[in-house]
């Protein structure tokens, strides 16, 4: 991994102001730089909160833009970076954290409840926006001029700008008002990025020379190959940790090898996938998942506490750095300069560019969002509402670092091009990622307080006791995803497990999955009810289940 200060004039500008030339003194002051810009956005960022109209999104883009325009202006116009990256960074050191924290601190069982929906967001709709937008692209770009780009250019665009920047969002959403539509935007994000990264891939393998169906068929199966096994690695790697940490009992002597382990873990998770061509953030992902469900409960009440902020602390520094650099890249007059396409051609290419991605957003959002309703026809209560629904095609308007890095891995070379198509597309997509992030970022809290007033927050809640759950459950003789579970002499007794799958698909497959997961994976790999006696965590002779309802509000959370 190389990681290189600007190539000439903030060096040179450096040692005008008196620095040594040495060249590893020189990337010290640089970073050191670059570290004090992140933490006036941590400052800034904590100071506008409140604010109606601005996110921490928003303000590491405007302080990393006035932060290259400062570079530009003592560099004499020609550099705007501190520190020049490459595109792998983003893969192998930023992009581990944020997605192994959405994995950890997802609220479980809102997302498999939502499973399906999410899934059908995630995956079927990245498809449809790909289609449509890679589609849009070979249709309009030749006739604003735009040459030089082939069908694999063309089908990489479309990945790149069906990837979504959820963060905006939910930053406005909160998990207890909003439970079943922050899943939704949530779960989508994750899975929309993961299968982004995952068909961008899939694009780059094969040969366009010429495109038939039999090429269309080994895309959609290298993709299907790489979604699932990337997926079982993660579960594996996940299981793995939890079982060591289970067996070992780390807690006894240190809490820091715990910690360590999982962190560890997690990450080898990641670049394991790498090794092996997979989709090192489903990998991640997942393994965050299987963490939180077993290797958390295995480590002591001090580990529990640390890894949670520290993985969260991590997966936020991340965030702010990618959304600074970006910021900064922005006014990057090298690939301005090479690019030759006059004013014109760019503001229309943005302008297309736009437009089939609402077009593309909307082509799915809604129509699967019937379908989702219709398979929740029996359940009222968790129906995607029409305002939901708009809040959802919102969330998906935003663009942000995952498109960056691909359009840099198609276009350019460790961050650099002198093809000016390609270039064209590089500022492109940036204008892009700054005017969604900035513009519908700033729209975002106005638009949902007005869509979903306060007052209609909890409205989505499915609450389990409710009369018709309570029906259901007298009807099959089934509890409905509650967390302690009465013996049942004969679950199936009314009722095929046919007819209990057809009539309410989600609860029977949790409650069969709860009774494997008791009966079978939790003895063998921890989780709560199953914590290892030692000091620090559940003392000797004590009730653990008193013990993790005290410690834990994760039950009531519904995690």
């Amino acid at each position: 991994m190389e990681t290189v200060i600007d190539s000439g004039p903030f060096q040179s500008l450096l040692i005008r102001a008196g620095f040594s030339n040495d060249t590893d003194h020189l990337h010290v002051v640089a970073i050191s730089l670059f570290v004090t810009i992140l933490c006036l956005c941590i400052i800034l960022g904590h100071l506008l909160e409140e604010n109606r109209w601005v996110n921490e999104s928003i303000t590491a883009l405007a302080i990393g833009c006035c932060a290259g325009f400062i570079v530009l202006l003592f560099s004499g116009g020609t550099s705007s970076h501190i520190l020049r990256f490459n595109e792998e960074l983003f893969f192998i050191y930023l992009l581990p954290p944020i997605i192994f924290n959405a994995g950890f601190q997802v609220k479980k069982k809102q997302f498999f409840h939502n499973f399906v929906t999410i899934m059908l967001f995630g995956v079927v709709g990245v498809f449809i926006s790909f289609a449509i937008i890679s589609a849009g692209c070979w249709l309009l770009f030749p006739r604003l001029d735009v040459s030089g780009l082939k069908i694999r250019d063309y089908l990489a665009l479309g990945t790149i700008f069906s990837s979504t920047d959820t963060v905006c969002t939910l930053q406005v959403l909160h998990q207890d008002e909003t439970p079943l539509l922050y899943s939704l935007v949530f779960g989508e994000g994750v899975v929309n990025d993961a299968t982004s990264v995952v068909l961008f891939r899939a694009v780059q393998k094969f040969d366009f020379s010429r495109l038939d169906g039999v090429t269309v068929i080994y895309i959609v199966a290298d993709f299907l190959y790489l979604f699932f096994t990337s997926t079982v690695l993660g579960v594996a790697t996940g299981l793995l940790t939890a079982y060591i940490i289970k067996s070992l009992y780390f807690g006894r002597h240190s809490t820091d090898r715990e910690i360590g382990l999982m962190a560890l873990m997690a990450y080898l998770s990641y670049m394991l996938a790498e090794l092996f061509y997979l989709s090192g953030i489903l990998t991640v992902f997942f393994c965050g998942i299987v963490m939180s469900h077993y290797t958390w409960h295995n480590v002591t009440e001090k580990s529990r506490i640390t890894t949670k902020h520290s993985f969260a602390t991590m997966s936020f520094i991340a965030e702010t750095f990618i959304f600074l650099y970006v910021g900064m890249d922005a006014l990057d007059m090298q690939k301005w300069r090479m690019t030759k396409s006059s004013p014109r051609t760019i503001i229309g290419i943005f302008s297309s560019v736009m437009s089939l991605i609402l077009l593309g957003r909307a082509a799915f959002v809604f129509p699967l969002s019937a379908l989702s309703n219709y398979m929740r026809r029996d359940s009222e209560i968790t129906r995607i509402s029409f305002r939901n629904q708009v809040v959802i095609w919102w969330a998906g308007l935003m663009r942000g670092a995952v498109s960056i890095a691909l359009a840099f891995n198609q276009f350019t070379v460790s961050g650099i091009t002198w093809n000016p198509v390609e270039a064209t597309m590089i500022t492109n997509t940036i204008i892009l990622v700054l005017f969604s992030t900035t513009v519908f970022g700033i729209l975002t809290k106005p638009l949902i307080g007005w869509i979903i007033p306060h007052h209609m927050r909890r409205s989505d809640v499915s609450d389990p006791s409710s009369p018709k759950e309570r029906a259901f459950e007298a009807e099959w003789g089934l509890p409905l995803l509650s967390q302690n579970e009465p013996n049942q002499g004969n679950v199936l007794r009314r009722r095929s497990s046919l007819s209990m799958l057809l009539h309410r698909p989600t609860y029977t497959i949790h409650y069969f999955w709860r009774k494997f997961d008791d009966s079978y994976m939790r003895p063998i790999f921890g989780g709560r009810g199953f914590v290892p006696c030692v000091s620090g965590s559940v003392k000797e002779g004590e009730d653990v289940s008193k013990v993790t309802s005290e410690v834990f509000t994760e039950t009531k959370n519904g995690v």
